[in-house]
């Protein structure tokens, strides 16, 4: 079954990084996009003159929405006025994210609350807002961004970001599950390791206790310089052989969205290191193929297509 030429689209997360090169593309590409920017417009009008400027420039369209995932009642209003305008809404790209930097002590548990609200619950909110209207129409496409860190390497210094990133990828393979009859197809789009090129890691969150993180790094510390050694290495991963950018990650889910209902990959991996959470995620997805198949449920893996694009 093809999609429509025209999608309606919402993209989280879209101040940004992969978000704002996400929406921009996928405007570009025809589909009608809603932004998600975290600041209501009479708090950042700046953000919201960019996209209708875009529009205009491109003449596409894309318009930016207030958007913020931790707040329930955005949600429901934003969306509400989405279906007003649109009646209908065909695809939610899960990117909204926040990552902190620091050793995992420093960080105190409701920095790990936050961590899991942003990246993971604030999913689990949009869905709970959009998922009845799809499924009464049988039809839409969840796509979810994940990170390589979710299950294959994770290196020190972001443990509440990984863990919440992990949540995510957990909670995307379970919802798939349970809204593929409904007519609802999901993909994960798990991006490597990207330390330029977006405001991820510029704007981390820093832990609450400074005490503990100086003690981490401090001068007769077995861990000083650690925390830099590692951020160090991050960055230079990158295999230049492969030259992958950011856009990349952008392009991977304008490609998804306009492949054929039903027969959209179950995950994309845009990696500039190189396969290493794609090796894993192999292993891990073949085990989960497995695993549904000997409890009998096999085809929740596929989405059932109702001919209603």
């Amino acid at each position: 079954m093809s999609p429509p030429s025209r999608l309606v689209i919402i993209v989280t997360g879209s101040d940004s990084g992969f978000g704002l090169m996400t929406a921009e593309a996928l405007a570009q590409a025809g589909h009608t996009v809603y932004a998600g920017l975290l600041q209501a417009r009479d708090n950042a009008p700046t953000r919201y003159e960019a996209f209708e400027t875009f529009a205009r420039r491109h003449q596409r369209d894309i318009r930016g929405i207030h958007l913020n995932v931790v707040q329930d009642d955005v949600i429901q209003q934003s969306v509400a006025q989405i279906l007003q305008e649109q009646h209908r809404i065909d695809a939610i790209i899960h990117n909204a994210g926040h990552m902190c930097l620091g050793p995992a002590e420093a960080f105190s548990p409701s920095q790990f609350f936050a961590m899991y609200d942003t990246n993971c619950v604030g999913c689990h909110r949009l869905n709970r807002a959009i998922l009845p209207h799809m499924r009464a129409r049988r039809s839409g496409l969840l796509i979810w961004v994940s990170s390589g860190s979710a299950h294959g390497p994770s290196s020190p210094y972001l443990a509440a970001y990984f863990a919440a990133k992990a949540a995510q990828d957990s909670l995307a393979q379970t919802t798939a599950l349970e809204v593929s009859q409904w007519g609802v197809e999901s993909s994960i789009v798990t991006p490597g390791i990207f330390t330029s090129g977006t405001n991820h890691f510029g704007s981390a969150m820093r832990a609450d206790d400074p005490d503990v993180e100086r003690q981490y790094n401090a001068e007769e510390a077995p861990t000083k310089g650690w925390f830099e050694r590692c951020l160090k290495g991050s960055a230079e991963m990158g295999d230049p052989r492969l030259d992958i950018k950011p856009q990349a990650v952008a392009d991977a889910i304008v490609e998804i969205v306009g492949t054929e209902h039903g027969r959209r990959p179950w995950r994309v991996h845009v990696e500039p290191e190189g396969p290493m959470a794609e090796r894993t995620n192999r292993v891990r997805d073949r085990v989960r193929a497995e695993y549904l198949e000997r409890m009998g449920c096999a085809e929740l893996m596929k989405v059932k297509l109702f001919g209603v694009e």
